[in-house]
């Protein structure tokens, strides 16, 4: 879907978050981050650079692969966590709402 207020560096960008989620433990080089993007070497250098710089990505030392960085997995499980929060809230008021008198 395009609009107006989309943005093909920002797609992109959010794309390669979504590519390199799985690829954790040996990351993925930046040539094969190109090929399967459909972009210029270039455009993933300044991608990863950002996605660095936001704490969203980091490069692997041994192998100058790029994988997300532990803080996408620690807003997950923020999400999670509000979630279970959320659903004890309801399993309490559904305990309190079906108890009989």
């Amino acid at each position: 879907m395009s609009t107006a207020y989309t943005h093909e560096g920002q797609q992109r960008i959010l794309r390669l978050v979504m590519l390199l989620a799985g690829h954790e433990i040996t990351g993925l080089a930046p040539a094969d981050i190109a090929k399967q993007q459909q972009c210029n070497a270039s455009a993933v250098t300044r991608d990863l650079a950002n996605l660095a710089e936001a704490g969203f990505a980091e490069l692997v030392p041994e192998t100058g692969r790029w994988r997300l960085a532990p803080q996408v997995v620690q807003i997950a499980i923020r999400h999670m966590t509000a979630l279970d929060r959320a659903q004890a809230r309801l399993d309490e008021i559904r305990g309190r709402f079906s108890r009989s008198v």
